[in-house]
C-alpha cells in the first residue's frame, strides 16, 4: 500500500519534494497547501495532486500519511505541530526551525503524538558522504586534527529582493550560515561529532536591504579535540561548489559537492582506488552555488525512503528531530560569538539573545 504525501509550502523547494516522491515506489503525492493560494494552484496543476486552500482540510485528508514542510524557515513550527497533532508523520526542510525553543516544540509534539519526524539534510545520503563517514568510523584518519566546511556561494541582490522573508531574522533566521551553509554544518557535525566551543566574525558586505550576514567565518573546537573552520558567504562571484575537508595524522579526505577530490590514507585499502575513481566526477548539478534551483533531488529521494523505512519498521529516521536541532544550535552559537566577540561554549542552555533579532 502506497504512503500518501502532502506538501505544505509550495515555493521552489516543493518541486524537488514532488520529484523525490514521484521517484519512490510505494509513495504518492496526494495534496498540497500554501498560504498563498496561487502557489498551491500552480503546484497542483504541475503535479495533478489535490489542492487545498485550508491547511486543516489537508491535514484531515485520510489519504495523507506524511507531510513535507517547505514554508519559510521561521514558519516551520506551526504547520509541523498541527500535522503532528493530526497524526501525520513530519518531514521538515532545513533548518528544523530558527530557534532551539521552536525546534524543541516540534520534537516534543511529534513524540507526544507518536509520529516520525525528520529534518531534511540530503547531503548525508550522498554516496561520497557515506564513504567519508565509514572512513571516520573505521579510524582511518587516525587522530582527527582539522575539519573544515567552505560554502563560498553567490546570491544576487535580486535574490534577496524576491521575497519579503528573505534576509530577515524573523523568517530566514540568519543569512549565509543559517540559510545556505546549514547543509555543510550538519554534514560536518555528522562526520566529526559535537562541537564544544566556537568563535566567529560576521558581516554584511555586499548586499543591501537585508538584516542578516552575507559573510561569516567561525572557528570550532570539537569534543574529540580537533579544530575546524566554517566559512559561509553569498558574496563570492560567481559562486563555487561547497567543500568539506577532514584531516588526521593518518589520512585526509576532501569532498567538493558530491565529488571526492582527495582520498589519501597512510594505510591503503583495496577499495580506495575505486572510491576515488568512481566519486571524483560524480556531481550532476551546480550544487546551488550561484543558482538556488541548480540542485538535484536524489538526496531528497533517499531521505524520503529512509523516513518510509522508519515508518514501516517502527524505527527512527536517520536524521530525526534531535539530529536536525544540532546544526541550529551550532549556528546560533556562532552568531552569538560574532555578536559578542567572545568564545561561546556548547551545548547552549537556551536560545542566545541576539541583539540583531530585536531590531
Amino acid at each position: 500500500m502506497a504512503l500518501g504525501f502532502g506538501i505544505i509550502g509550495c515555493g521552489m523547494i516543493s518541486r524537488f519534494h514532488a520529484k523525490a516522491i514521484a521517484d519512490i515506489r510505494g509513495a504518492k503525492l496526494i495534496a498540497c497547501f500554501d498560504s498563498f493560494p496561487k502557489s498551491a494552484d500552480r503546484l497542483g496543476e504541475e503535479t495533478g495532486c489535490r489542492v487545498y486552500h485550508d491547511l486543516k482540510k489537508l491535514l484531515a485528508d485520510s489519504e495523507v500519511d506524511i507531510v513535507t514542510i517547505g514554508t519559510p524557515s521561521g514558519a516551520h513550527a506551526e504547520p509541523a505541530i498541527a500535522a503532528a497533532r493530526a497524526g501525520k508523520h513530519v518531514i521538515v526542510e532545513k533548518p528544523l526551525e530558527i530557534t532551539l525553543r521552536r525546534c524543541d516544540r516540534i520534537i516534543a509534539e511529534c513524540k507526544k503524538n507518536k509520529v516520525k519526524l525528520s529534518a531534511i539534510f540530503p547531503s548525508r545520503f550522498h554516496a561520497s558522504s557515506v564513504e567519508m563517514k565509514k572512513a571516520i568510523d573505521a579510524k582511518r584518519f587516525g587522530r582527527l586534527t582539522v575539519a573544515d566546511a567552505y560554502v563560498k556561494w553567490f546570491r544576487s541582490q535580486e535574490y534577496y529582493d524576491s521575497g519579503a522573508w528573505r534576509g530577515t531574522w524573523q523568517l530566514d533566521g540568519g543569512g549565509a550560515l543559517m540559510n545556505q551553509a546549514i547543509h555543510s554544518v550538519d554534514l560536518l557535525l555528522h562526520l566529526m561529532g559535537p562541537v564544544k566551543a566556537v568563535t566567529a566574525q560576521a558581516a554584511t558586505l555586499t548586499h543591501k536591504r537585508i538584516a542578516v550576514e552575507d559573510t561569516v567565518v567561525g572557528t570550532l573546537r570539537f569534543a574529540n579535540g580537533a579544530l575546524g573552520v566554517i566559512e559561509a558567504t553569498t558574496s563570492v562571484y560567481p559562486g563555487y561548489l561547497k567543500r568539506i575537508e577532514i584531516h588526521g595524522d593518518t589520512g585526509t579526505a576532501v569532498m567538493e559537492e558530491e565529488d571526492i577530490k582527495i582520498w589519501d590514507f597512510a594505510k591503503k585499502h583495496r577499495r580506495d582506488d575505486a572510491i576515488h575513481r568512481q566519486m571524483a566526477e560524480g556531481r550532476s548539478t551546480g550544487g546551488g552555488a550561484s543558482d538556488p534551483t541548480a540542485i538535484g533531488h536524489h538526496g531528497h529521494t533517499q531521505q524520503f525512503k529512509d523516513v518510509i523505512r522508519a515508518i514501516k519498521t517502527g524505527g527512527t529516521p536517520a536524521v530525526d528531530g534531535r539530529e536536525g536541532r544540532r546544526s541550529v544550535e551550532v549556528i546560533l552559537a556562532i552568531y552569538k560569538a560574532a555578536e559578542s566577540g567572545r568564545t561561546i561554549e556548547l551545548p547552549l542552555k537556551s536560545d542566545p539573545v541576539l541583539k540583531a533579532r530585536k531590531r
